[in-house]
Order: structure tokens, then C-alpha cells, then sequence
């Protein structure tokens, strides 16, 4: 994913605008100005990494603009500047959920500080540290290897051979979803999920059963478990690429 664009909207590209496009491509991304309406939004939103939304005249975006933005950025995993005057920023914060807002400014901005937060959050995109983390758990080497190739340009994946290996690795690590093995041996999928579950560091770690049995008996043995989910190990890389989106969209 090399999303390295940045838009700046607002209702006009005023001189203020302007020099916060000039701040942003300085910090190495492409920038532009993008009215904030929902056509123009929706036509300039491809490889977007960060959204700046700057507010003049005590005019927040929108409600239905507002709204339209949030779902896109919830979509695509962009997060926002926010710049405005405190009344602007408050309302901000209360319609847009708190993991999409990066920073918030009050005007005037400090332009230097505002470069300063742009090439910090570029910096944190290069390193990974806003992907979704996702641990896969298959005692199956071949297998394990071939979905951290499908999984690693979109997530932080780490991966364990066998369900006290996880275990042990969930000690020092914290994960977002774990891909774990229904049918592994010494260990099996349901064992870990239920010393998971037991234990209050990892109990509320959702988990997704891999499986290699597709009959009914097998799928309602899985789902009797109550996991998040589970997949079919003949599952397509861009299907299983599109299901977890839309998971990590959906729980948010």
C-alpha cells in the first residue's frame, strides 16, 4: 500500500490553504487542494494517506460531507489534521471517531509545527506503526509462510508454529486479530482459543479459525466455538485481503 498523497479541503483554496498544500508537499508527498464537497472528495481520494480539513468562517464541513468523509476514511485506513477554530475542532471531535483524527490545530496554525506533524506521520507510515497487526498460528510451515506473504504489504503480521509458541509470543506482544489453525496437533485451534480466553491478557484478542474442512459437520464444530470468523485454507489471496478489511472496518 503506497498511499503518499495528502488533500487539504475546506470551501475555497484561500492564501492559508495554499501555503498548508506548499507545507505539506514540502514534507516529500504529493499534495493538492480539494473543495469539501462529496463529488470532489470522492474524485481525489485515490492513494490518500492523510486528509487536512480546514475550517474558516466557523464553518465546519457538511453533515452529509462530514459523514461521507468519515466512511471513506474508515474505508481506506486515512486518518485527519483537523484546523479550525476551538468551537470547529469540538464539533470535530465529537462526529469523528477518535482513531481517524490525528492532530487538530487551532487557527491561527503554527505552519511550522503543522510541517513537523505531517513528516512525523509519514515517518509512522513508513515504519508501520498505524497497519493492523494479525497473528497467524499453523503448525503447516508451507502455508504459514504463503498467507504472511498475502498479509504482509497491508498488515504487521507475525507468525507461530504451534499454539504454545502463541501463547508464548502473546506474552510480549499485543495483536489485533489471530489467524489460528483449527486442526493443529499436540495443541489444537480449539485448546488455544480456550487458554486464550482464560487468560485476561489475552482473553479479549479476537481470534479466526483457519480450516481445511468444509463440510457442515466440521464448519458447525468451528462456529460452535464462538470465534470472530473463520476461513477456508482454500480461501484466495484477495478474498481473504477483503474479508479482514472489511472485518477491521466493521470492528473499529
Amino acid at each position: 500500500m503506497n498511499k503518499n498523497r495528502i488533500i487539504v479541503t475546506g470551501e475555497r483554496e484561500s492564501f492559508i490553504v495554499r501555503v498548508l498544500v506548499k507545507k505539506a508537499a514540502d514534507c516529500g508527498a504529493q499534495s493538492s487542494f480539494v473543495k469539501c464537497t462529496i463529488d470532489d472528495i470522492n474524485a481525489k481520494l485515490d492513494d490518500v494517506a492523510l486528509v487536512v480539513l480546514y475550517m474558516e468562517d466557523d464553518q465546519p464541513p457538511k453533515d452529509n460531507v462530514l459523514h461521507y468523509l468519515i466512511e471513506r476514511m474508515e474505508e481506506e485506513g486515512i486518518k485527519m489534521i483537523a484546523i479550525g477554530q476551538a468551537p470547529d475542532i469540538q464539533h470535530i471531535e465529537r462526529a469523528v471517531p477518535a482513531d481517524l483524527i490525528y492532530h487538530t490545530y487551532t487557527r491561527p496554525v503554527d505552519n511550522e509545527a503543522f510541517a513537523k506533524t505531517v513528516s512525523e506521520y509519514f515517518d509512522k507510515i513508513r515504519s508501520g506503526e498505524f497497519k493492523k497487526s494479525i497473528l497467524i498460528v499453523d503448525d503447516d510451515a508451507q502455508y504459514l509462510s504463503l498467507v504472511r506473504e498475502w498479509l504482509k504489504g497491508t498488515y504487521k503480521v507475525s507468525m507461530a508454529n504451534s499454539g504454545l509458541q502463541a501463547i508464548k509470543l502473546l506474552g510480549k506482544n499485543k495483536v489485533d486479530l489471530i489467524l489460528l489453525d483449527h486442526e493443529m496437533p499436540v495443541t489444537s485451534g480449539p485448546q488455544v482459543l480456550e487458554m486464550l480466553r482464560s487468560d485476561p491478557e489475552t482473553s479479549s484478542i479476537p481470534v479466526m479459525f483457519l480450516t481445511g474442512k468444509g463440510d457442515k459437520e466440521s464448519v458447525m464444530s468451528v462456529v460452535s466455538l464462538k470465534p470472530e470468523g473463520y476461513f477456508l485454507k482454500n480461501i484466495q489471496k484477495d478474498e481473504l485481503l477483503e474479508k479482514l478489511a472489511e472485518y477491521f472496518v466493521l470492528h473499529r
